[in-house]
Order: C-alpha cells, then sequence, then structure tokens
C-alpha cells in the first residue's frame, strides 16, 4: 500500500547518532551522548520509589494533571529561582516528558508551515528535526567559541520571513561544547526584543559544569517575556525518568498546557514522585558536585589523551563543561571517510554534518562523547582514532 505519510515526516531521516548507536555492535561508543552510568544516584531512587509505591501507590498509578504534581511544580520553581537565578511573577512553569518535549511544545505552540528558525549551526540534532516535523525553514547562525556570530544573527533577523524563535544551548552547547559569553547573552537578548522573536534557551548541561565560572543565564535578564526556559533532570537524575521542566510567560505556558493534553496527558506520576522526593530529601547540589568531580575526570582523560595522540590529525577547544568535544579534522583527513574507517577499527564517532541546518554540506568536524564509554573505553578510542588516521594519512 502507499502509505499518505505527512509532508513533515516523509522529509525527516533518521537520527545518525541514533542509527551509528543501533549499529555499532562492540564498538567504542565515543558516539553517545549518555550520562555516566556512575553519576546515576541509584541507591537513593530505588529507595525513594520503594517507599512511594509503599506510602502513595494510587498517587503514583493514577492520571495526573498535565501541568504536573503541584508540590514538584512549587520545588522546581523555587529551583530555578533560587539556583538558576530565572523567573519572575509574569512566568508559569510545568513539568514535561524530558527536555525533548519542550522543543515538540514549542513548535506546536510557533510554527506554522514555512515559518523560520534561527538557531546556531551547528545545533542539537533532535531539536532540528522537531523544527523540521514542522515545516520550518531553518536559518543556521554560526558558533564561534563564545557563542553565536552576533552580526549575522542579525542580519538573519533583519531578512529571513516570518521567524518564530530564536533556539539556543548556551551552556557547554551540543555538539559544539562552547559556553556562550555573558556579552553574548545580552546582545542576544536585546536582538531578540528589538526584532519581537522568542528564545528558547535549552539548558540540559549547565550544572555539569567543570572548569571556569558560572555565567547567568539569558531567562535572568528576562523582564520582556522574551524567553522560554527549558530544563532537565535527565542529565543530573537520570534520563530514564522523562522528568524536565520549561518555565516561560504564562500566556505561552497556558498554550503548551494545551498542546501537552493531546500529547501524553500528564509526565508520569511514578517518576515525578521520584523526583519530588529526590529533591526535597536536598540531594540536588551534593549530587551535582558529585558528577561533576565525575565529568572533570572524563573530560580531562579524553582531552589529555587527545593531546598525545591525536594533535597531528585534529584541532578542539577544550569544553568547560557538558559531555562533548567538537574536533575539526585537519587537512588531508576526509571527515566522512575518517568515520567511517574508525568505525571498521572499532570506534564509533558522529559526522558533523549529521548537526547542520543543511545536512549535505561540507563539513570537516567530529563530535566526541566522553560521559558514556568507560575511562579504559575513552583511552582505547582515542588511540583507534589516532591509527585510524595515520592509516588515511599513509
Amino acid at each position: 500500500m502507499n502509505y499518505p505519510f505527512s509532508a513533515g515526516i516523509s522529509s525527516l531521516k533518521p537520527s545518525a547518532i541514533r542509527e551509528i548507536l543501533k549499529n555499532s555492535g562492540d564498538s567504542i561508543p565515543l558516539s553517545a551522548g549518555n550520562p555516566a552510568p556512575d553519576a546515576f544516584p541509584v541507591d537513593a531512587v530505588r529507595k525513594i520509589a520503594a517507599e512511594v509505591l509503599e506510602e502513595d501507590p494510587i498517587l503514583a498509578l493514577q492520571y495526573g494533571i498535565t501541568e504536573g504534581y503541584a508540590p514538584l511544580i512549587e520545588e522546581v520553581t523555587k529551583i530555578c529561582h533560587e539556583h538558576y537565578g530565572v523567573g519572575g511573577e509574569n512566568d508559569g512553569l510545568i513539568i514535561v516528558s524530558g527536555a525533548q518535549q519542550v522543543m515538540n511544545l514549542m513548535s506546536h505552540v510557533f510554527i506554522n508551515n514555512g515559518d523560520t528558525v534561527i538557531c546556531e549551526e551547528p545545533a542539537f540534532i533532535g531539536a532540528l528535526n522537531c523544527f523540521r516535523a514542522f515545516g520550518a525553514k531553518l536559518a543556521g547562525v554560526p558558533l564561534e567559541g563564545d557563542g553565536m556570530n552576533i552580526d549575522i544573527l542579525e542580519e538573519k533577523l533583519r531578512t529571513e520571513k516570518n521567524v518564530r524563535f530564536i533556539y539556543t544551548i548556551p551552556n557547554f552547547q551540543n555538539p559544539a561544547g562552547s559556553t556562550m559569553s555573558l556579552e553574548k547573552r545580552k546582545k542576544v537578548y536585546e536582538l531578540a526584543k528589538k526584532y519581537g522573536v522568542v528564545i528558547l534557551e535549552d539548558n540540559p548541561y549547565g550544572d555539569l559544569r567543570v572548569s571556569g565560572g558560572d555565567v547567568p543565564a539569558i531567562k535572568s535578564f528576562d523582564d520582556d517575556g522574551v524567553v522560554v526556559y527549558s530544563g532537565s533532570f535527565s542529565k543530573i537524575i537520570a534520563p530514564g525518568v522523562r522528568v524536565g521542566f520549561v518555565l516561560a510567560p504564562k500566556e505561552i505556558i497556558a498554550k503548551m498546557t494545551v498542546v501537552k493534553q493531546t500529547q501524553d496527558v500528564h509526565t508520569p506520576m511514578l517518576t515525578q514522585l521520584i523526583v519530588y522526593r529526590w529533591l526535597k530529601e536536598g540531594n540536588l547540589l551534593p549530587h551535582i558536585a558529585k558528577i561533576r568531580e565525575i565529568y572533570r575526570r572524563k573530560l580531562n582523560l579524553m582531552c589529555d589523551t587527545m593531546d598525545e595522540y591525536m594533535k597531528p590529525y585534529l584541532t578542539y577547544q577544550r569544553p568547560e563543561g557538558g559531555l562533548f568535544v567538537w574536533a575539526k579534522m585537519n587537512e588531508g583527513i576526509d571527515m566522512l571517510s575518517f568515520v567511517k574507517a574508525a568505525s571498521a577499527n572499532g570506534v564509533s564517532v558522529v559526522p558533523g554534518n549529521a548537526f547542520l541546518t543543511d545536512t549535505s554540506a561540507p563539513c570537516d568536524y567530529i563530535r566526541l562523547n566522553f560521559s558514556t564509554p568507560t575511562d579504559e573505553g575513552i583511552v582505547e578510542g582515542i588511540k583507534l582514532l589516532a591509527k585510524t588516521a595515520w592509516e588515511m594519512k599513509g
């Protein structure tokens, strides 16, 4: 049968990362993006889950309201104010099924077919594919070491038609690992106000800082209802709980709530209750300190090993946190050929063109992940990449 698929889904291709992981077999997974398994608070979650099912089984297993479990909303709102420095009296907050759902809700609320979304170039593939599915035109703004090129951003805002929002990951960007400077955050905000465009500030990695100082969120400047702030507990507690949140002007939150009712009705109550109790027990800040130590060790191990074995073959900027290193293959090494040859040698990486608004455009970059593999896997994987590059260079 000829299935009449929608135009949006027909134009989508499977995530390059998911396909690489699916076909990686016994390869060392430098292509993944999963948190480190030893960063999961397994014992605490096991204990809390048992308590929830013993003390509140009906609450945990019954339907909840779309906005989320009220005590959790209150607790996360407090964390947003005290820990992230965001949120005001005109903002509301709802609990979502992972931050990826925020991309979908934003698309439903703001995008008509043919509208433009301005995003960093490169950008998170999950967000790009979501926007594509709604028929958005993607306008990429090149990333520099300290965030988007501001001149090109303003040019896009001035010349592109029907710009609905600007999408950015200011902290330890996926895939580039860069952090937007305070100066550029203020300029992005001022430009959004000037051109009457919303900002979607995605902050899944902000608590994974391993060096340098924290930079205020763009949302912290927001006195005009310009910024939608997306957060998640996937990288803090565990991705399997599928609990995130969105903080935004109340008018936007109301529209998102209606859309969420058509999707999953509500985020699972069991995991909401687990996250709530975990937060109320005061686990957040001590656990962040613990996982920062884990990621500091793993990031430095990867970068130090790259410095030892990969200097003739690639260049990169050491990130201050997050989960990824964005590396440029040096002249004489074709990126796509290198990725295929590395896979044959037993190590998987993600080709950089997967993160571009035009995936057919030339690209010399690869994305490396240091959180998923073991320490031994990091060292062995980098050595295999060096072997691959040496073989290609002759």
